[in-house]
């Protein structure tokens, strides 16, 4: 079985840690308290073992082992399952990396499974049992807490994210090549980022719908809402990178059509250059050439200024081509 960790807790304060799901059950039914189970990538055999000891909804232990699940929150009667994605940015890369947690919570038990290989359970576990009095209120301090941190992890992923926003301005202007395809990248991780996030108010307000049922300690509501607040804020930003990343590819293919058009024009400039060049030169080719023929019965043939006349005629069709392409602009 591949558990990470498994303790029962009573009164916030970690009292046993049952090395199998059957022990767990035991003390459950014994002591009392809570179970907290977490599993990294289970099996369909593992998974099935946890649902029949805590009684998990078939379509949701489905969910959990195919995994590749939007975030979401669902009620099977007396039990939660919440898709959460956490996220992290990696420095290396400049990449954004997305993970995926469920988690199914009961009356008396939470059960987490991980498919990703962030470290935030491991450290909301830490700080709740540093927490008793948190930790005592049961399954929805447990899963306030993980999305208070997974919401946490998102604030790094959002710096990350607008500093290479900031980057791409500064390639644009610099005419990098690459600048296109790196758009890209950001503008498909930006759009993954909102689908993870944009489901959290949604969800949130339906564990607030339940607070006067199931009777929620008002410091779960508190944190609660403090969580809200940031996913609000968090969802203004990245809505504004996707904005802003639009302006960029735009603007981006204005820098391109432009850069494109300036070529052209100098590459016709250079056109025009070379024909020039050449009409001027032809002329006193095409004089020389007819006045070079080898005949004898040509008019002015054997006259004495001929061949000055030739060399004039040559440098005055020269000049006056000359004169008129550069009136024209094209010298």
């Amino acid at each position: 079985m591949t558990i990470i960790d498994n303790a029962v807790y009573v009164d916030g304060v970690r009292s046993a840690e049952p090395q199998s799901l059957e022990q767990t059950f035991e003390t459950l039914t014994t002591h009392g308290g809570m179970a907290w189970i977490g599993l990294y990538r289970p099996t369909e055999t593992e998974m099935a073992a946890v649902a029949a000891e805590f009684g998990l909804h078939g379509l949701a232990v489905e969910d959990a082992i195919s995994a590749h699940q939007r975030p979401k929150l669902e009620r099977y009667d007396d039990n939660l399952f919440t898709v959460l994605r956490p996220a992290r940015y990696l420095d290396d890369t400049e990449t954004v990396e997305f993970g995926e947690l469920h988690v199914f919570t009961g009356r008396n038990f939470v059960v987490t499974v991980r498919h990703a290989e962030t470290g935030g359970v491991a450290q909301v576990r830490r700080r709740l049992e540093q927490r008793p009095d948190l930790l005592s209120h049961g399954p929805e301090s447990v899963l306030y807490a993980l999305m208070d941190q997974v919401v946490d992890d998102y604030v790094p992923v959002v710096a990350g994210l607008e500093n290479d926003i900031d980057e791409i301005e500064d390639q644009l202007f610099s005419g990098d090549p690459k600048v296109s395809r790196r758009i890209y990248e950001l503008a498909r991780e930006v759009i993954q980022f909102q689908r993870a996030i944009h489901p959290l108010p949604a969800m949130m307000q339906h564990l607030r719908r339940g607070f006067e049922k199931y009777g929620v300690d008002s410091e779960l509501q508190h944190n609660l809402r403090d969580v809200e607040d940031h996913v609000e804020r968090l969802i203004s930003r990245a809505d504004s990178f996707r904005d802003l990343l639009q302006n960029a590819l735009t603007l981006d293919g204005t820098l391109t059509a432009n850069r494109q058009n300036e070529a052209s024009a100098e590459q016709n400039e250079q056109v025009k250059k070379i024909s020039s060049w050449a009409a001027i030169f032809f002329a006193p080719s095409f004089v020389a050439g007819v006045y070079g023929m080898n005949f004898d019965h040509m008019p002015e043939l054997h006259w004495l200024l001929g061949y000055p006349m030739a060399i004039g005629l040559m440098a005055a069709t020269a000049t006056l081509m000359y004169t008129i392409f550069k009136k024209k602009g094209w010298l």
